[in-house]
């Protein structure tokens, strides 16, 4: 009886470990193929052609990318502390992959459908200012440190507007799982009654994951690289990757929150044959992925006094304000779900 118990328990790690990598797998690649998609859709913007070499259509040039920098030489800083060094990186990208652990792909599928999901996702963006911080200090290299500062600032600045945001669609809902408030868009979308609330949510995420014109901290021409000045070959690996992982993670995020996620409103889909509601989560996300990588062509960068006025002085009023009217609105015509 105790060996089957026990093969019934490894059974279930195994069926465990296979529904981890069917989701893990495909958002590495999808990462991978965000690099290319930006430096297309960049040449596009420039009037240039972009990477067209390697592979069809340059489609293969992140993975000639990525062997690329395995295969350097991963030079350490002598008075470096070596352990946090590599756990800052490797730290960085858990913490945005762990992020998709509670994303509903479609109704029911989901690795885990947690009741708090939005507070999950709010904590691990917060957890991952730790890897950006300890990556500039361990290098013992005042560059990299005043990178990591900067750009500890800032994400912590804007993830007040981001949360603050994100409240908001939360009193609308009355809940924190991501699939009631993907239930609750049957209707109408959130973005059409929310525009100014999701206009401020999407700049808030810009400078969450450092894009342009939020990038500052990380200018090339002023702190050379920012908070990973030191890191380099497979250890840098890490950072890009986290990077992207975190602009597909919001952009599922945002279209989870103001476009309905996996939903059309009022329309029947049959996914007898095939799993027509990922597919729709997935062009939505696509729309975000665009959006990111179309700012970045089109802004200027900030100066680093005007990245953080305008989050204080400016963004937190105007979302303050709106965390009163929603609530007040709702109540007023009685339509609160609380």
């Amino acid at each position: 009886m105790i060996q089957y118990d026990t093969i019934l328990n490894i059974i279930n790690i195994i069926i465990n470990l296979i529904d981890v990598l069917l989701v893990l797998l495909p958002i590495l690649l999808s990462v991978a193929f965000m690099t290319i998609i930006e430096r297309k859709q960049l040449a596009a913007h420039q009037r240039r052609v972009g990477p067209n070499t390697v592979g069809y259509y340059g489609v293969l040039q992140p993975f000639a990318d990525a062997l690329k920098l395995i295969l350097k030489e991963t030079v350490i800083p002598s008075q470096s502390n070596k352990i946090i060094f590599y756990l800052a990186p490797v730290s960085t990208l858990v913490f945005s992959l762990l992020g998709w652990g509670i994303i509903p792909f479609g109704e029911g599928l989901t690795l885990f459908d947690f009741p708090l999901g939005i507070l999950y996702t709010l904590a691990l963006s917060s957890l991952g200012v730790y890897g950006i911080l300890f990556a500039g200090w361990s290098a013992n290299s005042k560059y990299a440190f005043l990178g990591s500062l900067r750009s500890t600032a800032a994400m912590i600045s804007y993830e007040l507007i981001l949360s603050s945001a994100i409240l908001i669609i939360i009193l609308l809902t009355g809940s924190f799982n991501f699939t009631s408030i993907i239930e609750s868009q049957q209707a109408i979308w959130f973005i059409v009654p929310l525009l100014p609330v999701f206009i401020i949510y999407f700049i808030s995420i810009l400078a969450e994951t450092s894009r342009t014109p939020f990038d500052l901290q990380e200018a090339e021409s002023e702190l050379v690289a920012g908070f990973f000045t030191e890191h380099s070959s497979i250890i840098f690996v890490f950072f890009f990757l986290a990077e992207y992982s975190s602009i597909v993670l919001f952009s599922c995020i945002t279209a989870i929150l103001f476009l309905g996620g996996y939903n059309i409103p009022n329309l029947i889909i049959n996914d007898t044959f095939f799993n027509v509601q990922s597919i729709v989560l997935g062009l939505k996300t696509c729309i975000f992925c665009f959006m990111f990588v179309w700012f970045r062509a089109t802004l200027p960068r900030l100066r680093y006094d005007q990245l953080i006025e305008f989050c204080w002085l400016n963004l937190l009023p105007i979302v303050v304000a709106f965390i009163i009217l929603v609530p007040s609105i709702l109540v007023a015509f009685d339509i609160a779900p609380y």
